[in-house]
């Protein structure tokens, strides 16, 4: 069993507990989520089954959206509903001008710097332990892009977003930022993730569905990975490679810098990952025959 499992989570639910509730639904296969959701959040949690989980790296590199609610006038060490309240503030009166004006000046290229709650490690140990125990480190600000921004008023302490951004943002983060950015103090209270890439959410399922499914509805690699090049090889060439004799990539058109590719079979199966290496195409995954 091969293939990427859209899953609609429910809020209440890890992303752990959704791939041990579908565990048993998948004859033994490894499985894979790509990019944690919380537990307090909803929304598309893609699984790679089987072979797929080869493939996970290339999938994490897809931009993702969501939707939510930031909640006006309190922050939380959290930075989102599930944590205790650390400031309070008074929340000015926002317009929708106001909003759109905060939201462009997000847009775009910029540092960020991960929460203490998250699943980053320092000395083999996640950061969230530490904040537990009251303990703060220093976190290197990482690079992030806003693609899409859009802020609506929903109460005189709530406003609902739209959000598209690169791999790796945090959105609570994001949240409390734009508290600032708008004169008072935030958390996140809802976050829903829409889309993974190519992948929406209403494709997805819920684990409950799922489980009561004949078959699962996967989603085969190739279908999942339409953005890089494909080369079809014969099963004498396939064999090769197998082998570990990689001459026969030397065949093929050169690579861009830092290009991915696929190989085909003569059935349209993905076979095997390339890479670009220094002298050309280089073997990076084979996949089970």
């Amino acid at each position: 069993m091969t293939g990427i499992l859209l899953v609609d989570k429910p809020e209440g639910i890890s992303s752990a507990g959704v791939v041990r509730l579908l565990k048993g639904r998948v004859g033994g296969a490894k499985v894979g989520h790509l990019g944690t959701l919380d537990p307090f959040a909803s929304g598309l949690l893609p699984l790679c089954v089987g072979e797929a989980t080869k493939v996970a790296r290339y999938l994490l590199l897809e931009r993702k959206a969501y939707t939510g609610t930031i909640r006006l006038g309190s922050e939380t060490d959290t930075l989102d509903r599930t944590g205790q309240v650390t400031a309070t503030a008074a929340v000015p009166s926002l317009t929708p001008e106001r909003l759109a004006t905060v939201a462009a000046g997000f847009l775009g290229r910029q540092q960020q710097v991960p929460p203490m709650f998250s699943a980053l490690k320092r000395d083999g140990v996640p950061l969230y332990k530490l904040a537990r125990r009251g303990v703060e480190v220093a976190r290197e600000a990482r690079e992030v892009e806003i693609e899409r921004l859009e802020l609506s008023p929903r109460e005189a302490d709530r406003i609902d977003f739209l959000l598209a951004c690169s791999k790796g943002t945090y959105v609570r983060v994001l949240a409390a930022d734009l508290g600032r950015a708008l004169g008072t103090v935030a958390h996140l209270e809802t976050l829903r993730r829409t889309a993974v890439g190519g992948f929406q959410v209403q494709d997805a399922h819920t684990p409950d569905v799922l489980a009561g499914m004949p078959a699962l509805p996967l989603v085969p690699i190739r279908s999942a990975l339409t953005g890089l090049r494909t080369f079809v090889l014969r099963a004498a060439v396939l064999g090769q490679l197998r082998h570990g004799q990689q001459e026969p990539l030397r065949d093929l058109p050169p690579p861009a810098c830092d290009e991915a590719a696929l190989v085909l079979d003569d059935a349209g199966t993905v076979a095997a990952l390339l890479e670009a290496g220094p002298r050309g195409w280089r073997l990076a995954r084979l996949l089970a025959d």
